[in-house]
């Protein structure tokens, strides 16, 4: 039995969610957050893909013309996630969560 999609996914994102990792019987609905992109994806996730897997999938959603990974950060629950190799269920993040990715260095306003 699947959980229900929290109703936080489906606040200010575009188009269907987007499938990460292998399908499993226990999926995670997150939600994918790049500031400066000031939009949003809903993801679906294997609980046993990477935080970074996750990072990827985001940025070449939300910046097609590409950019570096490294020069991001992921943060959850307003902590950086400092080992992005590490499988999503290793972190505090449950359905609904928000994974909020943003510049490494902060910019000054222009």
């Amino acid at each position: 039995m699947t959980a229900p999609t929290p109703f936080v996914n489906s606040l200010r994102t575009q188009g269907e969610p987007i499938s990460l990792g292998s399908p499993s019987a226990s999926v995670l609905h997150l939600r994918a957050q790049v500031l400066e992109a000031w939009d949003a994806i809903r993801i679906d996730a294997d609980p046993s893909a990477s935080v970074k897997s996750l990072k990827e999938l985001a940025l070449k959603k939300l910046y097609p013309d590409g950019s570096n990974e490294n020069e991001y950060v992921v943060k959850l629950h307003g902590f950086e996630v400092l080992d992005e190799d590490a499988p999503i269920s290793s972190t505090a993040a449950t359905n609904g969560s928000i994974f909020v990715i943003t510049d490494r260095r902060r910019r000054p306003v222009e």
